[in-house]
């Protein structure tokens, strides 16, 4: 983090935050920032299981956000910043599942801090949640976030862009922030990722350089990545700073196939798209492979991101990396690296 001045939350013992979503890849990131950072009072942990973990500063509460669930409102109430960070991301044959999760139940967190009075909601968008754009140059955040529509994660994510649009509209008198990173990675996350999206079909064991001889060099596959605390750092300077609306997030170098391989010591091999889209589809409709190929297709046509707006506004700056948190991330995988939270569990 890059020590905030000044701040528009909180009083004399400073703000008192609520992370929904805490126990997670990015949420153990922004729970143990906030509990480090010395201006912040308290910092409520909103999750469907209460970890064993403990941070200084953090109490604990079980909770499910998707309707039907208990109100979040006296959770909310006295709280000077809410940061949504709970997604679903599985399962992926269900999308209605998802659905019912990651959209209704995040419209049930924004109604909650609205009806709380919370001056700031911060919100956990993506790079997903942007419309197909180029990949031989950066977008900023005025780029459109109409997603991938194949895609449940896109879909989902360019939804609550939408809502978000109107709720801002409804509620002048609150900040709110929409934090849109490219892909997050640390050591800590690599279980639940490579469960997540590789399942069956991504065997610990078998990620390392001696036994990868080729990297796939498909078509469009570019990306940016960025370890999962310094969005965190983001997070945190967002709660502080009176800013608000979208800051994209990314770390250089941008990887491609070329420098996946450098990093496994494997080169890489030109394929067509078209098989290895067919293998992946058979695995996941078998549910050998966690990630569909919609997502494939999706990653294919992301844009790149701009992150002048967040080093500009938020005074922030990547501390790894995206080589750095890719590296720790299959390291993470190649020793079954976890946390003792219940969705990061080795």
């Amino acid at each position: 983090m890059n020590g905030s001045t000044g701040s528009e939350t909180g009083g004399a013992d400073g703000p008192r935050v609520v992370v929904v979503g805490a126990t997670g890849n990015a949420g153990t990131s922004v729970v143990r920032a906030l509990a480090g950072h010395p201006d912040v009072a308290a910092v409520l942990g909103i999750a469907r299981r209460i970890p064993v973990w403990q941070p200084e500063k953090t109490t604990w509460l079980a909770a499910d956000i998707a309707p039907g669930g208990p109100s979040l409102v006296p959770h909310f109430a006295g709280a000077d910043a809410v940061v949504h960070l709970a997604w679903q991301f599985q399962p992926t044959h269900d999308p209605a599942t998802t659905w019912r999760t990651n959209v209704l139940g995040s419209i049930r967190v924004f109604e909650a801090a609205a009806e709380a009075e919370v001056p700031v909601l911060v919100h956990a968008s993506s790079v997903g949640a942007y419309s197909p754009g180029p990949k031989d140059r950066p977008v900023d955040e005025s780029w459109p976030t109409h997603g991938w529509p194949q895609a449940a994660y896109c879909r989902e994510k360019a939804y609550l862009e939408r809502c978000l649009d109107a709720y801002e509209l409804k509620h002048p008198h609150m900040r709110v922030v929409r934090m849109r990173p490219g892909f997050l990675f640390k050591r800590e996350s690599a279980s639940q990722q490579r469960r997540i999206f590789g399942g069956r079909l991504l065997p610990p064991q078998l990620v390392r350089p001696s036994l990868v001889p080729a990297f796939p060099d498909l078509p469009g596959l570019t990306f940016q990545a960025l370890h999962t605390d310094d969005a965190a750092a983001a997070y945190v300077e967002a709660v502080f700073r009176p800013v608000r609306g979208a800051f994209n997030l990314a770390a250089e170098p941008t990887l491609n196939a070329a420098e996946l391989a450098h990093i496994l010591d494997a080169r890489p091999l030109r394929v067509p798209l078209v098989p290895v889209r067919a293998a992946l589809s058979a695995a996941w409709h078998l549910r050998v492979a966690g990630a569909s190929p919609d997502l494939l297709d999706a990653v294919l046509r992301l844009p790149l991101l701009d992150s002048s707006r967040a080093r500009n506004e938020l005074d922030w700056r990547p501390r790894h990396t995206a080589v750095e948190a890719v590296e720790e991330f299959l390291n993470g995988i190649r020793h079954q690296a976890g946390m003792d939270t219940a969705p990061l569990a080795a």
